[in-house]
């Protein structure tokens, strides 16, 4: 690999502003509505009182611009397509939509919602039931790795909301162990991830499975025009709220850069970190799986304490690194793309790109796991010869500059 930078010619912004301009323009406008009202607080939207005691019991005050924009449209049944960058409380928002909905008289799934990966499945149900501990809400979350019988006499027994991931939904969904019958809501979450090559098919395959008079929400922060193409095929008319693609950069996130020159040079340069690492929480970004394993033995041996995680691992044991992290126990995860969405860890303050992403659009994904909701946050990149394309390519994708490490790191953090 080394040698050869990736090719991020198609996701040039030029081209990306022009084809995504082309599509809109197409029939666009009528197939988009807007909807253009806000509300400054949570209890101007007109949502149930024991929703808004869960919403506030979560630890939320004011509502985030997608929250402000975004809640009140999913919660009068409207289909929704909502763009924001990572860690600006999407999820509360459509699930804040789904609870304001459901009939909690009727134990019967009534809203379901597709995540890429388990661990976002499994995030999403616990926003979920967070928000909705004062309704009584039932949720499960379907996703691989775990039994298919406990699913199936869960699913029996009855629940409000399944979210999941697509394998496992559709399985359920062919077994009638899920009956779509009283579905009302869909959402995808992530939707530029999910339809993407691997996903889409089987979005599909689920969509047909489900009644034809239902609501869908797709959430996204990067809305790349295939997504939007898709969505056209089954939304109606939905109100569309969009950040611009330039303003997709994290605020209060810094960001720099350190000229490694070459790839064996970049243990040195994280072991010199450690100490800074240490002092918050930090994540570190590595391509490969098999590199998550090597990093985590090289750290050791020089008795630096880290803790890892990758798609290859069990369930359980993923979970089990994933509680010590978020306990604080561990304070230093390397980790896969895989683990780049969804994972809502508040006290991540240093990103560290230990391999450049492959493609522009991860880069938010990543540094999006530090600073959430305005919280300060450093994301560092390290980089090769190889990748001052890549580094160039993200500064023009996202209109942002990223600037050389200074010295006094830790003041930073």
């Amino acid at each position: 690999m080394a040698g050869v930078a990736p090719d991020v010619s198609q996701y040039d912004a030029r081209q990306y502003d022009s084809k995504m301009n082309e599509l809109l323009a197409d029939d666009g406008n009528d197939f988009f509505t807007t909807y253009d009202e806000v509300y400054e607080s949570f209890d101007k939207m007109g949502l149930q009182e024991n929703l808004l005691r869960g919403i506030y019991a979560y630890g939320f005050e004011k509502p985030s611009a997608i929250q402000q924009k975004g809640i009140v449209p999913f919660c009068k049944g409207l289909d929704v397509i909502q763009q924001a960058q990572s860690g600006t409380g999407k999820t509360a928002t459509f699930c804040s939509g789904i609870l304001q909905q459901l009939d909690y008289g009727l134990v019967q799934c009534q809203a379901l919602v597709l995540a890429p990966t388990r661990e976002l499945a499994q995030q999403i149900e616990k926003v979920m039931r967070a928000l909705g501990d004062y309704l009584g809400v039932k949720v499960h979350a379907c996703v691989g790795g775990t039994s298919v019988r406990e699913d199936q006499r869960i699913l029996a027994a009855g629940v409000h909301v399944v979210v999941g991931t697509p394998g496992r939904v559709f399985d359920m969904l062919r077994r009638q162990s899920l009956r779509a019958d009283y579905i009302k809501m869909f959402v995808l979450d992530e939707a530029d991830e999910m339809l993407s090559r691997g996903f889409k098919d089987q979005i599909y395959d689920i969509f047909q499975q489900l009644p034809p008079k239902i609501q869908v929400g797709v959430f996204s922060a990067t809305m790349p025009p295939e997504a939007l193409e898709i969505t056209r095929k089954f939304m109606n008319k939905p109100v569309r709220i969009l950040v611009k693609r330039d303003e997709l950069t994290l605020e209060g996130i810094k960001q720099f850069y350190v000229n490694v020159d070459k790839e064996e040079w970049k243990l040195d340069t994280l072991c010199d970190l450690y100490e800074t690492l240490a002092i918050t929480q930090s994540v570190i970004f590595v391509n490969a799986r098999r590199k998550v394993d090597w990093l985590t033995d090289q750290m050791r041996s020089r008795d630096h304490t880290v803790s890892a995680t990758h798609g290859e691992m069990d369930q359980n044991t993923r979970d089990i690194i994933m509680r010590e992290f978020r306990s604080g126990s561990s304070r230093v995860l390397i980790t896969t793309d895989l683990l780049a969405r969804g994972i809502d860890v508040q006290q991540v303050s240093l990103v560290i790109n230990y391999d450049l992403p492959t493609q522009p659009e991860n880069y938010l994904h990543r540094i999006g796991r530090g600073g959430r909701f305005g919280r300060k946050g450093v994301a560092i990149n390290f980089t090769t010869r190889d990748d001052e394309r890549m580094l160039a390519d993200i500064q023009r994708f996202y209109n942002v500059v990223i600037e050389e490490l200074p010295a006094n790191v830790a003041d930073l953090i």
